[in-house]
């Protein structure tokens, strides 16, 4: 029996220690006092669970709905929906305040080791912003007109034959398409020659199929012991082709810097134009325009593709947002980045667009300093990550009135949404740093969106009118939005 006892023990053991540690984190932590599921409370199994099915940012909101706008989804995990949150979080810190830094595990670190901006720590991030910033300044922007107008002259030749042939067009496609070329020739002085064939490059269709690595590689990095089964976890494929995307970024990158022409308006010339002994390395620049590639093309078609499924299921406001594009321009030719600035209703279409299908719906993390902090009323401890998740912050009735809703009036000052939490739509985040390519991004899609309303009009095909209900790998899991394209007869 005394035998028995022992060769039991262990396991015995085991189960207490687990015991105490979920009491412990559930009722005595001193964020058992933030709102939340108490089950999640003990471990972070039920939060990866979700992530790696793609339902988090969908499972998140609706914590938020039920618990309140903070809370507390693991052990040491806590997220805010309110407005005030942002400055805490995100936001320049007074002298002497310690900065919230990036929370580690969420980030997948780099294949080549150096750092880019998006996880460079707070004097690398600083060193990379100030060339980068060069590259994304007002003047550069209005030097890169010439170089956008070509691919968004392109997209609309390209979607006038598909017109012309009485063909059905997936815009998520063609947004991408665009914008991939466009960025491609910024970044790396080449585009990825989308438009002319209509087909995704090697190389995008690549970059696709690794969005979703993100997710195994993160229950990975915050449970090590699963990196023995990563090949069970992480399909090989994937991996695969995260390994190549990573080869032909360097390839492509080294031939550009190796061939620079100064005089070209891209990131690159810009960069060179400004690097010194305290700029970025080689790899440095490489890593930089390798992510790029992704941020500054990828999110931009994710919000023109949801921009213009709900203004196809809202056509009164497909309507409105026509009528004031045709309205304010007599040739196509007066569609510049100057001039669409002026469209209000447009404008608040975008904005409106970013609310209710964030382009980054997930949140980004960061972690509080070893001192803790105040954040909303309540005591965070330090090394606690801490965040704002795009999606329930933008969704949540507690901001918004009629959150589902597409209301592009809301912006215009209607007093119905007089009391919208219009602060707490941040898609570009804030602070030291928010994103560099927000007015490259904005030009795009004005520039897009008007030309496209100006020449086209359109109509959703009966099989994409669900198209939102979607899963959530870092990025959305788009489909086809299947468009009926009508070109607007003129003299």
């Amino acid at each position: 029996m005394f035998v028995m006892f022992l060769s039991s023990l262990p396991s015995v053991v085991l189960l207490f220690f687990v015991a105490a540690r979920s009491v412990y984190y559930a009722f005595f932590h001193p964020l058992a006092k933030v709102p939340g599921p108490k089950l999640y409370a003990f471990w972070d199994l039920a939060f990866l669970y979700h992530l790696v099915r793609g339902e988090w940012p969908h499972k998140l909101k609706q914590l938020h709905d039920e618990y309140g706008p903070v809370v507390r989804y693991t052990s040491k995990h806590v997220s805010f929906i309110s407005p005030g949150a942002w400055k805490i979080i995100y936001g320049h810190r007074m002298a002497g305040q310690e900065t919230f830094q990036k929370d580690r595990l969420s980030y997948r670190p780099t294949m080549s080791g150096y750092p880019n901006i998006l996880i460079a720590n707070d004097s690398d991030h600083r060193r990379h912003r100030r060339l980068l910033s060069h590259a994304f300044s007002e003047k550069a922007l209005r030097g890169q007109e010439d170089i956008m107008m070509r691919y968004v002259d392109l997209l609309m030749a390209r979607l006038a034959e598909k017109a012309r042939a009485g063909e059905v067009v997936d815009m998520v496609r063609w947004f991408n398409f665009t914008t991939f070329d466009l960025i491609g020739d910024l970044a790396f002085g080449q585009p990825f020659g989308c438009l002319s064939s209509g087909e995704y490059h090697a190389w995008v269709a690549m970059i696709f199929k690794t969005v979703k690595l993100g997710a195994f590689l993160e229950v990975i990095r915050r449970h090590p012991v699963l990196g023995i089964l990563k090949s069970l976890l992480v399909p090989t494929e994937l991996t695969r082709s995260h390994a190549e995307h990573w080869a032909l970024s360097e390839q492509t990158a080294k031939r550009r810097l190796a061939g620079a022409d100064m005089r070209r308006e891209d990131f690159v010339s810009h960069i060179l134009r400004h690097n010194d002994e305290k700029g970025m390395s080689e790899g440095e620049i490489i890593e930089n325009a390798n992510l790029l590639i992704v941020a500054g093309s990828e999110t931009t078609a994710t919000q023109l593709s949801g921009t213009t499924f709900y203004l196809l299921t809202n056509r009164d406001k497909y309507d409105k947002v026509v009528s004031e594009i045709r309205g304010s321009f007599e040739r196509e030719d007066d569609i510049t980045l100057l001039s669409v600035n002026e469209l209000e209703y447009m404008n608040a279409v975008l904005k409106e667009g970013f609310r209710v299908y964030p382009p980054a719906p997930l949140a980004l993390p960061r972690s509080t300093p070893p001192e803790g902090e105040y954040i909303e009323g309540y005591w965070i401890p330090g090394n606690t990550t801490v965040s704002i998740p795009h999606l329930a912050a933008y969704h949540s009735e507690t901001n918004f009135r009629n959150a589902d809703k597409f209301v592009p009036e809301r912006w215009l000052g209607d007093p119905e949404y007089a009391h919208d939490a219009r602060g707490v739509l941040q898609p570009f985040s804030v602070g030291p740093r928010n994103c560099i390519g927000m007015n490259l991004a904005y030009a795009e899609m004005r520039l897009i969106l008007a030309r496209l309303l100006w020449n086209f009009d359109l109509e959703l095909m009966p099989e994409s009118r669900s198209w939102n209900e979607q899963k959530i790998y870092s990025l959305w899991d788009k489909g086809a939005i299947n468009v009926k394209l009508t070109p607007v007869p003129r003299e």
